[in-house]
């Protein structure tokens, strides 16, 4: 692809020195590492401020449809290398760089990711807003400017320490503040109802607390075009001036209360809420960054058309999740109480803006609130909650012809709580599930009755990864391969342009390239693992790798009971035939997720035991990776040969991990579950290592009634693997509350994600993978066809499915 202006490494020299001189006051001489990045990034900054401005113009112009996508996560991590890869300058300004006498690559390095996420929900976020801008449409992203996103991890004796992660010390040379756009967000007191003199109906408020929002923007550049889009940071402050009488006393923590209470509300990502103060956060954070949201579109808006009455005509908003479903009430309170609009046409522009994701089938994932919290830190929402609720409940009772226990399924407000998921599937126009067999178990099971009663709602659009910089940025050796075979870049901006890779799976030398180019990344990757932590890998040996955020559904332990019978059958068997692997877990467990915790304790405890087993040497490797974060992923989805899929089927909606390590030509060895189910259909049953029980087989296993400790007298490697378990590693750590936990349950049911039930089977796929990596021409030949058939996972797929059924909003043709 030719940039649409292309930067000299000359021309960026010079801006490069200039904000060295005029922003920091340094000669290139003077400047360190640090100044050189901030420097870099401002430069890149002000090109693509232009072409924004240009974007703002045109969209004023044409009086575009605009998409807002809100989303408490956006994982953007690294953004200099990415947007300099997007505007087309990459090699410019690493030539810029290296001739002012600084290495390129460690000033890429030294950027913090931008961890204003949690895992698939914030990732997916990011990918999304590339897209949206690299396909020319109105878009904004919306959230908090989280000071500490998700934390850094340490992993001390075996254990997760979570520690501060301030990402804003560099990363804030991406974020514009808008003082002037400021908004202004309400918090508790009492609502008091006025009529004036003309009759019309006033809200105000006696007491409680404003916080300002003030705007952060952060840039996003689209691959191949000059559109730019932003994504909006809300940043929580305080709208009372230190109180200096209080100083003047010595009082001065209370001097300034009122200021930490309010810039607590962007402080980190996700507080714990297993406790009052933690859930009352929680609920700040979802109100503060809707309300500002809503309040700053429609302020916009009204500038451009003078009336709120086409709104829903020139705004889709997107809403990822349930966090941000307060946008519903605020914007009936702006329209009803701000525009003095009548309920039921302040409905019909609500009910005609509003789309929603829903991105779990966990009914412990699916939000509720306790009235009382909401009716107290929120009055006015509460009343317009109860409102929507009350004419909701009218017409499920109607519907269900009195079926009470329909109507308390699908209510809203019912039993003490506010549930989100159920506000959302009242109000909005559309409803997606983020892939086929999710949007499926959301129709027949999660929503079935409101499906009953809207089918023409539900929709689906399965998930997408960013493949520019999940493949073609991350691994520029199989970009180049890929270049070779295909003839040209065109699969960056046409995925399915990939499928040309088929024609040659029997090609030997191209076969043989691609292996070569996974060796040299598997060494690329040891070597970074050697550099970090003093592990030497074995890089002949298959690099199976499981990274996702730790949940018992994901399943990571099964993963480990598999480690721990193969660490027994070689002990036990020296003639025991397995091909060699190195097992690779990444993962950072919630904070206050306790048994997540003693997993990760759990991998560390049998890792280090098997490391130092001389019986294991060459055969049998176990390294945690420590502090998962995207920057790391970049490195590791190149290197990996077999990707662990395992959750238990009909848990994880969608996934996105597994089809970056489709692309990258990783093999899978997965459940038919989420997007696995999709690229099952493009692969066919003999180039994917499928397991295990399916969503169906799993719910009639339940209805039956599962009885996990059967398995275990009944499997003497079972037996065997969780006795062990019990008696512990060489740490003298014993994990019987695990066993327990599977055997016995522990305040619920005993092994929830039927890890036993599915163990033989997954150890039996674990046999076939490591049968068919004997023949390596063989799987060379499944990795090209995963990586020719992964273009429909493309995010740029995802977002032409959004834009054409949901959004209704044109994309640029190519």
């Amino acid at each position: 692809m030719e940039p649409l202006h292309t930067y000299t490494k000359t021309e960026l020299t010079d801006l490069i020195v200039g904000k060295l001189r005029r922003n920091f006051g340094r000669d290139v001489d003077e400047a360190t590492g640090a100044h050189m990045f901030k420097a870099c990034a401002l430069v890149l900054r002000d090109i693509m401020s232009a072409h924004e401005l240009e974007t703002e113009d045109r969209v004023k112009d044409t009086h575009a449809r605009q998409v807002h996508y809100l989303s408490l996560e956006f994982l953007m991590g690294r953004s200099l290398m990415k947007n300099a890869y997007n505007l087309g300058v990459v090699e410019p300004l690493t030539e810029a760089i290296e001739g002012l006498g600084f290495n390129a690559a460690d000033l890429f390095e030294t950027e913090p990711d931008a961890g204003l996420g949690n895992g698939g929900l914030g990732r997916l976020a990011a990918c999304y807003l590339d897209s949206m801008t690299t396909l020319d449409i109105p878009a904004r992203g919306y959230s908090i400017c989280y000071e500490l996103g998700i934390f850094k991890q340490k992993i001390v004796d075996g254990q997760q320490v979570e520690l501060a992660d301030n990402w804003l010390g560099l990363g804030d040379a991406w974020l514009i503040p808008k003082v002037d756009e400021t908004e202004t967000v309400h918090f508790g007191g009492k609502v008091k109802e006025q009529w004036d003199e003309n009759g019309r109906h006033r809200v105000v408020y006696e007491g409680g607390t404003d916080v300002l929002a003030i705007p952060k923007d952060m840039e996003i550049a689209g691959y191949g075009t000059d559109h730019v889009n932003v994504l909006r940071l809300w940043d929580a402050k305080s709208p009372v001036p230190v109180d200096m009488s209080l100083y003047s006393r010595g009082e001065y923590l209370k001097a300034v209360e009122q200021q930490a209470m309010a810039e607590v509300i962007a402080k980190v990502l996700y507080p714990d809420d297993n406790h009052y103060e933690g859930k009352s956060l929680r609920l700040k954070q979802q109100y503060f960054f809707v309300s500002a949201t809503a309040q700053s579109i429609v302020r916009k808006h009204r500038v451009q058309y003078g009336t709120l009455r086409n709104f829903h005509q020139k705004h889709v908003i997107q809403i990822n999740d349930t966090h941000p479903t307060l946008v519903i009430p605020e914007l009936m309170r702006i329209l009803l109480d701000e525009e003095g609009y009548g309920w039921d046409e302040a409905w019909h522009i609500v009910t005609h803006t509003v789309a929603y994701t829903n991105h779990t089938v966990m009914i412990e994932a699916l939000e509720r609130w306790p009235q009382e919290l909401v009716s107290t830190l929120l009055p006015r929402i509460w009343e317009i909650i109860l409102e929507i609720s009350g004419r909701w409940q009218n017409r499920l009772t109607e519907a269900f012809h009195g079926d009470m226990s329909k109507v308390e399924h699908n209510a809203i407000v019912w039993g003490g709580d506010v549930r989100m998921a159920n506000m959302c599937v009242c109000t909005c126009f559309a409803v997606n599930g983020v892939s086929a067999l999710h949007s499926d178990i959301l129709k027949k099971d999660l929503f079935r009755d409101l499906y009953q009663l809207t089918p023409e709602k539900f929709q689906n659009v399965t998930n997408g990864i960013d493949h520019r910089r999940w493949l073609s940025e991350c691994n520029p050796k199989l970009d180049a391969l890929i270049r070779d075979c295909t003839g040209g870049d065109d699969y960056l901006l046409r995925p399915d342009a990939l499928k040309k890779l088929e024609q040659f799976q029997d090609d030997a030398g191209v076969l043989s390239r691609l292996q070569q180019i996974k060796a040299e990344n598997k060494r690329s990757f040891a070597a970074y693992v050697a550099r970090e932590s003093g592990i030497l890998l074995n890089t002949d040996a298959i690099f199976d790798v499981q990274v996702k955020r730790l949940h018992e559904y994901k399943r990571q332990l099964l993963n480990v009971l598999h480690i721990i019978y193969l660490y027994q059958h070689i002990k036990n068997d020296p003639h025991f035939q397995f091909t060699p692997r190195v097992f690779l877990f990444g993962a950072k467990a919630a904070p206050g997720y306790a048994v997540a915790k003693q997993i990760i304790h759990l991998i560390n405890s049998l890792a280090a035991t098997v490391n130092a087993d001389p019986a294991c040497k060459d055969r049998l490797q176990v390294v945690f990776l420590e502090n998962y974060r995207v920057s790391l992923a970049e490195k590791l989805m190149p290197a990996s040969e077999l990707s662990e899929q395992i959750s238990t089927a009909g848990k994880e909606a969608s996934g996105t991990g597994n089809m970056k390590f489709m692309m990258n030509g990783a093999l899978t060895i997965g459940t038919l579950d989420g997007a696995n189910v999709e690229m099952h259909e493009v692969l066919g049953d003999e180039n994917i290592f499928l397991f295990g029980l399916k969503a169906h087989e799993v719910q009639e296993l339940r209805h039956r009634g599962y009885k996990p400790y059967e398995y275990y007298m009944h499997s003497g490697d079972l037996k065997a693997v969780l006795d062990q378990l019990t008696r512990g590693f060489d740490d003298g750590v014993s994990y019987t509350d695990i066993t327990n936990r599977l055997l016995f349950g522990a305040g619920g049911s005993a092994d929830e994600y039927l890890l036993l039930a599915d163990f033989e089977s997954y150890r039996a796929a674990h046999q076939r993978a490591g049968q068919v990596y004997l023949d390596q021409r063989q799987w060379n030949r499944v990795s090209l066809l995963n990586i020719a058939r992964s273009g429909i996972f493309a995010a740029d797929r995802s977002i032409r499915d959004y834009a054409g059924n949901i959004w209704k909003v044109p994309t640029k043709e190519l």
